[in-house]
């Protein structure tokens, strides 16, 4: 009788799939930062540069082409502009920090998640690990809120920021966004029914935090992709979410109390811009009247990489206050300098010029084009569209909404380019969507 061996640690490891490097990226976000600390590397980002060595060392091991042709064109467009905004720098430790971090988030973990995601089965995996990161951080959020031990708001301990502490009050925002954007990906694409009703409780469960960010960037991002979502999965499902969704909302936010009023006052500003806007919009104006400035003095190649700070002073208006100032949620209170114009477009366009915002704009314009061409093949082949699909056009155009209010920092940066690569392997898998598993 034939005895089976069991199989050895190294075999083991080989048989596990390759995505768990990127899944162990966004689980690291989970942890707490140390009260009080802001900037920095996060252990995410350190995580993240090793799963693009494993990445390099699996291609070398497997003696395969890295990138298809058209990946080769996507990823390298940004290059060009960033190589010439390193020249640029005003010193050359700035222009290779910045290099860095770009090439990092637009670039390499991108493609290291396009080559480590071998079928949609990987997809879904990762998926439901930023859903599942979202709710962790939600729930710390909430917690925050009922408790009064949240970062400050309105003199009040109640702004939900997760583990990520006041200097980082958009990370809990981003992360809860982008995990509800996954959740609804998973409702609306075709999934086993069981998983499609998780995901839809874990979107409304995930819609308390969002609101309990005050994040006004996140909630109009959230918004538009979740709309765009629903028309792509079907017009008459669209109705029918929408409507579930809006009464869902309804009855979370009338549950507030005096957050309804705090919530009310906050949605009521998005759309008072002009009339007596807070001092948070008068200083986002400012810096984006700034960053049109230094574009017009240098409009093809900018300021160069971790130029903004440099310039600021010499073309923002008296109206940009000196800082932001951030308390609570366990650190003390700090007052911290605007160094960026909270849009990534005119960051780009101010350090960067026309030949940056072109290559990097034109990177992510090329992969939602051929995102959605995917998609629209995917539901004549297949007769309905794909959750994997669903997901990844919808965390893109977020990202895409999203760089109109804000800009990359902070830890949850990385979840960026986690999103860049799962839009990229929709868009630019072809094959590779169907390799046999190992």
């Amino acid at each position: 009788m034939a005895h089976v061996l069991p199989l050895r640690p190294t075999a083991r490891a080989r048989r596990l799939p390759p995505v768990l490097a990127v899944v162990a990226v966004v689980a690291l976000l989970a942890l707490p930062l140390a009260p009080g600390g802001g900037g920095g590397a996060h252990p995410a980002d350190a995580v993240s540069a090793l799963a693009v060595l494993y990445c390099a060392l699996r291609l070398v091991r497997d003696r395969r082409r890295p990138l298809s042709r058209t990946a080769a064109v996507v990823f390298g467009l940004p290059v060009l502009g960033l190589a010439v905004a390193a020249v640029g720098a005003v010193s050359p430790g700035a222009g290779a920090a910045g290099l860095g971090r770009y090439f990092q988030v637009f670039v390499l973990v991108p493609a290291a998640v396009l080559l480590l995601v071998r079928d949609r089965a990987d997809v879904r995996l990762l998926t439901w690990s930023m859903v599942g990161l979202a709710l962790w951080q939600g729930a710390v959020g909430v917690h925050q809120y009922v408790t009064g031990t949240g970062a400050s708001y309105q003199g009040e301990p109640i702004r939900a920021v997760g583990t990520f502490g006041p200097q980082d009050v958009m990370g809990m925002a981003t992360v809860v966004s982008l995990g509800l954007v996954c959740a609804v990906g998973l409702a609306l694409g075709r999934t086993p029914g069981r998983q499609r009703l998780l995901a839809a409780g874990c979107a409304l469960a995930l819609l308390l935090p969002l609101a309990l960010s005050f994040s006004r960037g996140a909630w109009i991002a959230t918004a538009v992709t979740c709309a765009v979502q629903l028309l792509l999965a079907g017009v008459r499902r669209a109705l029918a979410v929408g409507a579930a969704v809006v009464a869902a909302a309804v009855v979370l936010v009338g549950g507030f109390g005096i957050g309804t009023a705090m919530l009310q006052e906050r949605v009521g500003s998005i759309t008072r811009v002009t009339d007596a806007p807070d001092q948070s919009v008068t200083d986002r104006y400012t810096m984006w009247a700034a960053a049109a400035g230094m574009w017009r003095e240098r409009p093809l190649t900018g300021m160069g990489l971790k130029g903004f700070p440099e310039h600021r002073d010499a073309h923002a208006s008296l109206a940009l206050s000196s800082g932001s100032e951030t308390d609570g949620a366990g650190a003390g209170y700090r007052r911290q300098p605007l160094l960026s114009p909270h849009n990534m477009y005119l960051l780009v366009l101010a350090e960067q010029g026309l030949i940056g915002l072109l290559t990097l704009a034109g990177s992510w314009l090329a992969l939602l084009v051929l995102g959605l061409r995917a998609l629209r093949g995917a539901r004549r082949d297949e007769g309905s569209v794909p959750d994997c699909a669903v997901v990844a056009c919808g965390l893109l155009v977020w990202q895409l909404t999203d760089f109109a209010y804000a800009d990359i920092g902070g830890p949850s940066t990385v979840l960026t380019a986690v999103c860049l690569g799962l839009a990229a392997w929709w868009a630019l898998g072809g094959a590779a969507r169907e390799v046999p598993q190992r």
